[in-house]
């Protein structure tokens, strides 16, 4: 067979992607996924429901046909099944929300800055980027990418789960709170404390309540650097916190956590950690290039790093843990 010819829809693909995100934005604001699911299925009808012009919603709803967001039948359109569960408004696992904190402002003009971060080694918006003293940003996350967070904290409670005895558990950077809860509603004897600058654990305090487990989850406030953690803790959890800091503060902050616990405890660490070709898989190893935008440090670190990094702590033992289907992996490390 003769080889195939160099083509350019690869760059024109991704020079215009831009065009894909603003297309999903679109769709969201309209809730137009969310009036397909309702029975709004021509452009005349969901022209209506959503208070926009027939062309304009025919030629959005066709191009997310083309995307794979929708079916046509005719003049009819249908949602997907990716599309029924992610996002229609009344699904329980609705994503349409975390737009809110990935389409940020701030974190859409680190990558307007990509070539000097190249450049530089990391962030070239500011010193920090987006780990910058109790930056607002993390407000959003906590409230946006809740619903995105369900599914890899009730995965990593199954590893934690098991003891023979009430757990006392430091989640350390909480945030949305969702994985010691997690925890905390797997294990009715588990005692939660949750590390975050005030306005953040805020939100963790809520979801707490509405979980059903704000009697076992203590608000600890400040930054995780300058605070004393307390302890002795049987669990330590690193969740999404990590891979924001060069490898001498992941370092440090693994120190903290072997201080914190109590011989025999487990510091449990949630991230992207990518293959050691650092290009598998994609879904994971991606994950690095939005480190090098956003903070000054931070990286897609792999098993190996990890693993080094948690012996120089102290930790006797890690092992890692691949958490299907979610593009994330966990890290146990093991107190002597």
């Amino acid at each position: 067979m003769p080889p195939t010819a160099p083509s350019p829809a690869l760059f024109f693909e991704t020079a215009n992607a831009f065009q894909r995100t603003e297309a999903l934005r679109a769709a969201v604001e309209l809730d137009l996924f969310t009036h397909i699911a309702a029975g709004k299925t021509t452009a005349a009808d969901l022209a209506t429901a959503c208070q926009a012009s027939a062309k304009g919603v025919r030629v959005l709803a066709d191009y997310l046909t083309i995307l794979g967001f929708l079916r046509k039948d005719g003049e009819r359109y249908a949602l997907t099944p990716d599309a029924d569960v992610f996002l229609n408004r009344r699904s329980p696992a609705y994503l349409g929300g975390t737009l809110e904190f990935l389409l940020t402002p701030q974190l859409r003009d680190c990558f307007q800055h990509l070539t000097a971060a190249v450049r530089r080694g990391g962030t070239a918006t500011s010193a920090e980027g987006t780990v910058s003293h109790d930056n607002p940003v993390w407000v959003a996350f906590a409230r946006a990418m809740a619903p995105m967070m369900r599914m890899p904290a009730e995965l990593l409670a199954g590893l934690v789960g098991g003891a023979d005895r009430p757990l006392r558990v430091l989640d350390v950077a909480a945030g949305h709170g969702l994985f010691g809860i997690a925890v905390a509603r797997r294990d009715p004897r588990a005692h939660v404390t949750a590390l975050d600058w005030a306005n953040v654990l805020a939100v963790a305090a809520e979801f707490a309540k509405a979980e059903g487990v704000a009697d076992r989850h203590t608000l600890l406030p400040g930054s995780a650097f300058d605070v004393d953690w307390g302890g002795p803790y049987d669990v330590v959890l690193l969740t999404n916190f990590l891979h924001h800091f060069d490898p001498p503060t992941c370092e440090l902050l693994a120190k903290k956590a072997h201080a914190a616990l109590a011989p025999g405890g487990r510091a449990v660490t949630l991230e992207f950690i990518p293959e050691p070709d650092r290009v598998t898989p994609p879904g994971t190893a991606t994950f690095a290039l939005t480190m090098l935008a956003t903070t000054a440090g931070g990286d897609a670190y792999t098993f190996a790093e990890y693993e080094r990094m948690f012996a120089a702590a102290g930790f006797a033992r890690s092992e890692f843990h691949p958490l299907p289907p979610t593009t994330q992996q966990v890290v146990v490390s093991y107190k002597g």
